[in-house]
């Protein structure tokens, strides 16, 4: 949980909390405001023996998702499946956000294989 930071580019931070729950600080570049920091609490849960990961948000955009490493087409690869949900309409910037968020996957993934 506490190296979540280190491959989604936006968030700050990480904290556990009671049970499922994590207090995360993202950094976050509004349409219609300044960019800022902002603190919530989330749900987040690891699945699958650790090959899967759920999140989700409270708030009026039910914004909720799932990432899944499965196998790949040869023995030496894998397949990352993301799944996001939410009533939020600025698609353009959720593209930009799943775009910065999995190239911050595969660089720490390159990383960790030095």
């Amino acid at each position: 949980m506490q190296h979540l930071h280190s491959y989604m580019p936006r968030l700050r931070a990480a904290r556990p909390r009671d049970g499922d729950k994590v207090t995360v600080t993202a950094h976050v570049e509004p349409v219609d405001a300044p960019e800022q920091d902002v603190t919530s609490e989330a749900g987040l849960t690891v699945i699958e023996g650790g090959k899967s990961l759920e999140w989700g948000a409270p708030g009026p955009h039910d914004y909720h998702g799932q990432v899944h490493v499965g196998p790949g087409e040869t023995a030496d690869t894998c397949r990352l499946t993301v799944k996001l949900h939410t009533e939020h309409a600025e698609g353009e910037q959720i593209d930009h956000g799943l775009d910065e968020a999995l190239r911050g996957i595969k660089q720490a993934v390159e990383d960790a294989e030095r």
